[in-house]
């Protein structure tokens, strides 16, 4: 490629980045330009990896590519310094004390409780009902969180009040992810966004107060009260609320959102969804899902990882070097940030036949590493993987099994990158099994 037509690369890339054009677009075209592109406008450069292999050593090292940068300034305004947000320095430490709380044995006994929440909220549902999917989804993931993570106890507007919140914030954090600090205050929505971030966190500061050090043995606050790092020490209550908003804000709204996608694919694919109803009859037999049933549901959770795999929902991860680097023989200055996409990586067609179809039969057995990273890779992989293949599994069960979704005639469901890839607008009509 000749320099000129390089520039131009990186000129309209960045305004489409910046401007908020379609850069899911732009990121499936750039792997043609380089193994790593560099894209921006102005001042403002950044280098976008493309490779699956560079993916995976960039996610990997995170001492060389740590977080940083306005994303992670901007998020930080809700959930402070958690595990999410956190530097190298300190995310060893919060990883070693918040890993416990996830291992296998325990992530079994938040599935649990997870039937129960699914239950409430789908009781109301009528035959012939449209359903708006993406409120659907925000109310029932923040209620399974509440009730299998925190046990709080919440009531149903509670629910809905905190989806919405976290809605809004997120909204919030795209539309002004790259626009100056000191402007944000003067954007329209403002007070909206300010009276949702305070609510959220006081939720936070409701659920570590209410847990003290005894609570519910079968709720993760039990555990990060008792745990004490290295030098002994355990967590302070700043530390534990922004933990609990961490875990509220990545369970409710990257499960949400990869949840209305895998019941959109299910409505617009109905041998598939009778396949999953199939499966969960013989698997369930009528009776409620248990943490054992999860692995058993293999169907099912084929049609949750293809769901990752067109839609991730952290379509865009975001690292800033530490230090002066190189990657595919270029030179990265230190403060640089680059741009690590699921989204580009899932739709190579080098690395997946057809890689825009839905394929729950799909065999991914020889893919490269960093070819498959719904949940990141790395120290910094997701910790909740594992409860969030078994939400999306158990909900995606529990409601196949009494109901069917039907597309709307006419409707375009379009996929908006946001914070969280999410559909722009989805509304599917129930139809009784």
């Amino acid at each position: 490629m000749t320099r000129f037509a390089a520039l131009g690369v990186v000129r309209v890339v960045g305004m489409v980045f910046r401007a908020g054009g379609d850069p899911l677009r732009v990121l499936t075209a750039l792997p043609k330009y380089g193994e790593v592109v560099r894209v921006g406008v102005g001042k403002w450069q950044a280098f976008v990896v493309c490779e699956p292999e560079l993916l995976w050593h960039v996610l990997s090292d995170h001492r060389t590519y740590d977080k940083g940068g306005v994303l992670k300034e901007r998020v930080s305004t809700l959930i402070g310094n958690g595990l999410l947000t956190c530097g190298h320095a300190e995310h060893r430490r919060q990883r070693r004390m918040v890993q416990p709380a996830f291992s296998r044995t325990i992530t079994a006994g938040y599935v649990s409780k997870m039937p129960d929440a699914i239950t409430a909220i789908i009781s109301d549902w009528r035959a012939g009902h449209v359903i708006d999917v993406l409120d659907f989804t925000h109310v029932v993931s923040a209620r399974v969180t509440c009730d299998a993570l925190f046990a709080t106890g919440r009531s149903g507007d509670g629910f809905e009040q905190m989806a919405s919140d976290l809605d809004i914030f997120m909204t919030r954090m795209y539309k002004t992810l790259l626009v100056p600090s000191a402007v944000c205050s003067f954007i329209p929505g403002n007070r909206r966004y300010q009276a949702a971030a305070a609510r959220l966190r006081g939720i936070a500061g409701d659920i570590v107060d209410a847990a003290g050090g005894e609570g519910d043995h079968g709720a993760i606050l039990s555990r990060l009260n008792a745990v004490r790092d290295e030098d002994g020490r355990g967590m302070s209550r700043t530390e534990l609320i922004d933990q609990v908003t961490t875990l509220m804000g990545a369970a409710v709204d990257t499960t949400a959102a990869a949840l209305a996608w895998a019941l959109y694919l299910l409505a617009e694919h109905p041998d598939a969804a009778d396949r999953v109803f199939d499966e969960v009859e013989a698997v369930l037999s009528g009776q409620t899902p248990t943490a054992d049933d999860v692995p058993k549901l293999e169907f099912t959770q084929r049609v949750v990882n293809e769901a990752l795999r067109l839609y991730p929902p952290a379509w865009m991860l975001t690292r800033v070097t530490t230090t002066a680097t190189e990657l595919a023989e270029q030179r990265i200055p230190a403060g640089t940030t680059v741009v690590c996409s699921p989204y580009l990586v899932h739709h190579r067609a080098d690395l997946y036949r057809d890689p825009d179809r839905f394929d729950p039969e799909r065999e991914n057995g020889d893919l490269p590493h960093g070819a498959f990273l719904p949940f990141g890779a790395g120290a910094r992989k997701c910790i909740g993987d594992r409860f969030a293949v078994a939400e999306l599994t158990l909900v995606l069960a529990m409601v196949t099994r009494q109901w069917w979704f039907e597309p709307i005639p006419g409707a375009r469901i379009r996929p908006a990158a946001r914070m969280v890839l999410v559909p722009e607008s989805l509304r599917l009509r129930l139809v009784a099994r």
